[in-house]
């Protein structure tokens, strides 16, 4: 199958083009290159006859026009999207433009393409969005299909937005769709913004570990390697218009999950003083939600689909990973945000 790939240069989006070259698909790579796209990403795939790649911006109508044309994919994977809720806070407006008006141009491109090819049948649209559409979760229960949508950050609304205009697309013009959305993805890769690479990066530096609030808030953690898994199998067999949820099966405290990586750096990069001694407790995000947790049941009983990655194991192979790959993170350091404090509001 040739796949059109939005944001394949970005963390779960190169995870996903990668895995889907390796599996013998033909991959169309269409980032716009932002901040935290980087083309060492899908380094490992780029000399393969599988792979091309285009850079534009979804924001772009008449590009994505141009680039279906001589394409011609069988099926859109649509990841291309601003991510970071802390610098959702700060500027809202390139969410909205990416996440929401983006994603209809990229509907309206990919309807136009597939209504030129006669409307195939095997035609796929698959959008990729978050789990933090549904809210926030008291101490027990988990996020299913089902639950309302309730979003409470910028970023969670623009995806909230977008994942309502796939749904719209499919029920008044028939495009093929079908809709995933994710717990946090954690491993190689992951542009140093998010908590994991901050808190390693941060730790073989010797400066402070920054921890929102008391670090009580929970996540559901998913291994990225798994996820693009996850997907590619939500795009070959899952039922068309249906959503997935897909979480990692792996809730743990913020503080719980930084301990273990100060842990594990002080079993495999060794300093005088526990890497522990940096986590600094700092001023919570505005409305940061207390807790995420996905009901996979229906992935699991659908397509047969589970996690293969405990979060014990996922941390190890990314500490790792990290350890052996400062050649790709540290030039990163350097890009706008970095090393920041975002979010305040």
């Amino acid at each position: 199958m040739k796949l059109l790939v939005t944001g394949g240069c970005g963390f779960i989006g190169s995870a996903v083009v990668r895995l889907a070259v390796a599996r013998g698909h033909e991959v169309v790579n269409l980032d716009a290159m932002t901040y935290a796209a980087n083309a060492a990403n899908v380094a490992s795939v780029t000399h393969s006859n599988l792979y091309s790649f285009e850079q534009a911006d979804i924001r772009d109508r008449a590009t994505l026009d141009r680039i279906f044309a001589p394409h011609a994919p069988g099926a859109v994977m649509h990841l291309a999207a601003e991510s970071h809720v802390d610098r959702s806070i700060d500027g809202p407006s390139d969410f909205i433009e990416t996440n929401i008006t983006g994603t209809f141009n990229l509907l309206e491109s990919a309807r136009a393409h597939w209504i030129r090819q006669g409307k195939p049948e095997s035609f796929r649209f698959h959008h990729i969005s978050t789990d933090e559409v549904f809210g926030s979760l008291g101490p027990t229960g988990q996020f299913t299909e089902h639950t309302p949508y309730d979003p409470r950050s910028p970023y969670s609304a623009s995806k909230a937005a977008s994942d309502h205009l796939v749904r719209a697309w499919a029920e008044t013009y028939g495009l093929p769709v079908v809709l995933t959305n994710c717990s946090n993805n954690y491993g190689p890769y992951h542009f140093p913004e998010k908590l994991i690479p901050v808190t390693i990066l941060n730790a073989l530096h010797g400066k402070p570990i920054p921890v929102y609030g008391t670090g009580e808030n929970i996540r559901d953690w998913l291994y990225v390697e798994d996820h693009a898994d996850a997907l590619l199998l939500v795009l070959e067999k899952g039922t068309l218009g249906r959503s997935y949820n897909i979480g990692g099966e792996n809730e743990r405290r913020n503080i719980d999950l930084v301990r273990t990586i100060c842990a594990l750096l002080d079993e495999m990069a060794p300093k005088p003083t526990p890497h522990a001694d940096l986590i600094t407790f700092v001023t919570d995000r505005p409305g940061h939600d207390a807790r995420y947790a996905i009901d996979p049941s229906r992935i699991r009983d659908e397509l047969g689909w589970r996690p293969s990655v405990t979060v014990e194991e996922g941390l190890r192979r990314t500490v790792r990973w990290y350890l052996d790959n400062e050649a790709w993170w540290r030039p990163l350091l350097d890009r706008k945000g970095v090393g920041e404090r975002l979010g305040k509001a």
